[in-house]
């Protein structure tokens, strides 16, 4: 078969690879229909990601058709049509039953981490992908839901909804700020919507994903380049800051921006993946009573958001705004990998 193999950082190939098998009665193996790319692959590609060998084959988002299944399976049958959720579980540990599935305790046996997919075993970006504990870690599609719409559940949305707007804690009437409208800052606006914030403030440096970002749901756009931002925020609140402000980019300066609008009492739910250490002015903080939360999407909300697409409620289809077939994949990286000059957000690989 066909995949989008890492060769170390700086180099990717597009080449032949030996099929999938079954390794595992709780296998099954998926015919991939479409797939995208995450900014944790570029990070990969860049070689921050130090654990992935070469040879590995990248990618861990993706819907497909079932073609064999393990021994084991009894919930899922050839031919299901299926969501591949980019965090795989066992169900069964002590973490999984807990709704923890990011730190399933026994994914290939690699304990303590659930994000295995195009990390430490072959994912997604192939013709054909082996997929673990499938009856915990695949969601049949109903029928009428889009390939596009499908693609952004198996990551960036649950991971805006659940780190972001779940984490923190947003609630009716609450004013939200989201740094950053990439494809999972805007996941966490769209997702936002869903428990009533009295209003959403975008912030990016690109007036075109602010503009994008006001279509998702934002109900006020500041440009984080402009000298007055912070005095922008805070005049679009009662003076005091935001009552939740969620950190999407994952470099320090975006961080520190969530901790200098955040209300005391507030919440920072921090979703952006950090390649660096960032400081906290615990010094400044401590006595504002302010919740920081953190974490790698866990994708136990992947069923509720399913239903929610498939019943037209979410527009997840919006995300998606480049297509490319299979063996266009090195030019999908090249239009993602300046995601800026080409406006792009997601980009659905057919």
């Amino acid at each position: 078969m066909k995949a989008l193999v890492y060769q170390g950082p700086g180099k990717k190939s597009w080449m032949d690879v030996p099929d999938p098998v079954i390794q595992h009665p709780t296998d099954v193996i998926v015919k991939m229909v479409a797939t995208t790319i995450c900014g944790t692959d570029l990070h990969i590609l860049k070689g921050d990601v130090p654990e992935v060998a070469k040879g590995r084959i990248l990618g861990h988002e993706g819907i497909g058709v079932i073609t064999e299944v393990g021994s084991g399976v009894t919930l899922l049958a050839v031919g299901d049509r299926v969501i591949l959720a980019c965090v795989s579980s066992c169900g069964r540990c002590s973490n999984c039953r807990q709704g923890l599935y990011s730190h399933c305790l026994d994914p290939e046996g690699i304990a303590g981490i659930g994000w295995i997919f195009g990390y430490m075993i072959d994912g997604t970006q192939a013709e054909y992908v082996r997929v673990p504990f499938a009856e915990n870690s695949l969601y049949k599609v109903p029928e009428g839901v889009t390939d596009a719409e499908g693609i952004v559940l198996s990551d960036i949305l649950p991971t805006g909804f659940e780190i972001g707007v779940q984490y923190g804690a947003v609630k009716p009437g609450d004013v939200v700020a989201v740094v950053g409208a990439g494809p999972v800052g805007l996941a966490a606006v769209m997702t936002a919507r869903l428990y009533g914030p009295s209003k959403i403030i975008a912030l990016d440096l690109d007036d075109a994903r602010l503009a994008r970002a006001a279509d998702f749901g934002a109900s006020d756009t500041v440009n984080s380049g402009a000298a007055d931002w912070k005095e922008q925020v805070f005049a679009l609140t009662d003076g005091l800051g935001v009552d939740v402000a969620i950190e999407a980019v994952g470099i320090p300066h975006t961080f520190a921006m969530t901790t200098e609008i955040v209300r005391p009492g507030g919440h920072i739910a921090n979703v952006g993946v950090h390649g660096k250490p960032v400081e906290l002015p615990l010094n400044k903080m401590w006595i504002s009573n302010v919740t920081i939360a953190m974490g790698l999407v866990n994708t136990n909300t992947l069923g509720m958001l399913l239903k929610l697409v498939a019943q037209h409620q979410l527009p997840a289809d919006k995300f998606v705004t480049h297509e490319f077939s299979f063996d266009q994949i090195m030019e999908a990286y090249e239009v993602f990998g300046n995601a800026a000059e080409h406006n792009a957000l997601k980009v659905l690989i057919h």
